[in-house]
């Protein structure tokens, strides 16, 4: 019988679970162990359980196309990923960090704005920010926490060193399926969680409505709201389950009325509720039709008076955004010696400004060799690979940046660490990524892992669910409690 580890190539990246072809990490020594005693039959009947779970739970996403929107299980590979507790405690600590750093930006931004007048940043890069709203200028969210849910991107180069790729403080998604591939995980090996050490993840949700209520304008019973753009969102899977996970409501738009008085109230049957903390996944465009766009018909009109007046709790707030910008990313190791006189724990890859002169000859020189991103897209759109792009596609990438340099940055492209996935009936490698969750509001709190994210595809660097990626369940093993 073949071993699913035949011909297992470890060479191109560092891989998490093994350092050989039959070798494994002393992290994965349990996990390899256990997968080599299973025939193939049995490893298939457990994948095909996981397919039956995804159904059965209805977790879905959707795929924007051309054609329309298109609904699809969730992509999930059954061999998890593995991190030591020893090196998560670290990372952990680095990520704290990190969004206490971007918290005290974006409230210096829209106030004082110490940081730009210090030179630390030039103004140009704020005021040009499509994110940098002037409205919320003198506005203090409690806590001065402005991003509350942060979904920070990591990747391991092949050196071993687990860099910050990008920062999510908008409307970061993804963390119900970290919580559901835990549960499937759980159907598929049952017998394997028992034995090992796995820190847990499900408290997620009370930690989320526990910082949602700490952020509330008052003390007492706090009444939660989950404000969706529709069962048309790509996430709105999430949205449903976040909500019914807190016991909180799930609203739209249109089931919410801001008064006179300037607070907001929820549409019931009963009459109208008063509602004291929204947590929403509406982009800062859509969220006022008096702010801002006036054509949107996701938010809530008034919106904007009622948290300005400090009689609503939005998180994110708006405004987070600024902290958003790929370019302003170039600045968060600066921001962490600035405001809290600490040398950064996690080092960001390094990034080239195509607003600056220098950099950007360099970029326009190297173009076949570097990843380029645009400063505000998500999901792996309107990006540039490189050394998988074509001559024309590069030659075309160059004029799009000469037409707007200040929107591009560009990275290095990171040999990112890989992780054995179920390709058929044998394992292969796969480049892999890592989004854990991060809470702020009178405490900071931060999953145990998070979501990893797979590229599906052979030899693909993108591991967005909307361009083709999938995702494992993420371990946090403590080898020194088993």
């Amino acid at each position: 019988m073949k071993s699913i580890w035949e011909n297992y190539n470890t060479e191109a990246a560092y891989d998490e679970l093994m350092q050989s072809e039959y070798q494994p990490r002393a992290i994965s020594y349990h996990l390899c162990q256990y997968l080599n005693s299973l025939k193939k039959s049995d490893i298939d009947k457990r994948k095909t359980a996981a397919e039956l779970a995804i159904m059965e739970m209805g977790i879905t996403f959707t795929v924007y196309t051309d054609e329309g929107n298109i609904d699809r299980a969730w992509p999930f590979d059954i061999i998890p990923r593995i991190i030591a507790a020893s090196e998560w405690k670290i990372i952990e600590k680095g990520l704290k960090q990190r969004l206490t750093a971007l918290n005290c930006f974006i409230a210096d931004v829209y106030d004082e704005q110490a940081f730009i007048k210090d030179g630390k940043i030039p103004d140009h890069i704020i005021n040009s920010s499509k994110n940098f709203r002037k409205e919320c200028i003198g506005i203090k969210p409690r806590f001065n926490a402005w991003a509350n849910i942060c979904g920070t991107d990591l990747v391991r180069d092949k050196d071993g060193v687990m860099y910050v790729l990008e920062d999510n403080l908008r409307v970061p998604s993804g963390v119900s399926y970290m919580l559901e591939n835990r549960v499937i995980t759980k159907r598929v090996f049952p017998e394997l969680l028992q034995d090992i050490n796995i820190l847990p993840i499900d408290n997620y949700p009370t930690q989320l409505h526990e910082m949602l209520c700490s952020i509330a304008p008052e003390n007492g019973m706090t009444k939660i709201a989950v404000l969706t753009p529709g069962i048309y969102n790509s996430a709105y899977f999430e949205h449903a389950y976040l909500a019914q996970q807190m016991g909180a409501q799930l609203v739209e738009g249109c089931d919410l009325v801001v008064n006179d008085d300037n607070c907001v109230y929820m549409r019931t049957i009963e009459g109208l509720e008063k509602l004291d903390v929204i947590y929403r996944r509406i982009d800062d465009d859509f969220l006022d039709p008096e702010v801002f766009r006036k054509d949107s018909i996701l938010g809530v009109p008034g919106l904007m008076r009622a948290w300005k007046a400090g009689n609503i709790a939005l998180a994110n707030a708006p405004g987070a955004g600024v902290a958003d910008d790929k370019v302003v990313y170039a600045y968060v190791p600066e921001m962490i010696r600035y405001y809290l006189n600490e040398e950064p724990i996690l080092p960001n890859v390094p990034t080239y400004l195509c607003s600056d002169d220098d950099d950007l000859e360099y970029v326009l020189n190297n173009l076949a060799e570097l990843v380029v991103k645009p400063a505000n897209e998500s999901g792996g759109y309107g990006m540039l690979v490189g050394p998988h792009a074509t001559n024309k596609e590069v030659i075309a990438f160059r004029e799009i940046i000469k037409q707007n340099p200040r929107n591009y940055i560009a990275q290095p492209t990171l040999a990112i660490s890989t992780a054995p996935t179920l390709c058929k009936d044998k394992l292969e490698p796969r480049h892999i990524d890592l989004r854990p969750f991060i809470l702020q509001g009178e405490r900071t709190f931060v999953t145990a892992g998070g979501l990893t994210r797979v590229a599906l595809k052979k030899g693909s660097l993108v591991v967005n669910s909307s361009q083709g990626g999938g995702s494992k369940d993420t371990w946090i093993i403590d080898m020194e409690g088993i």
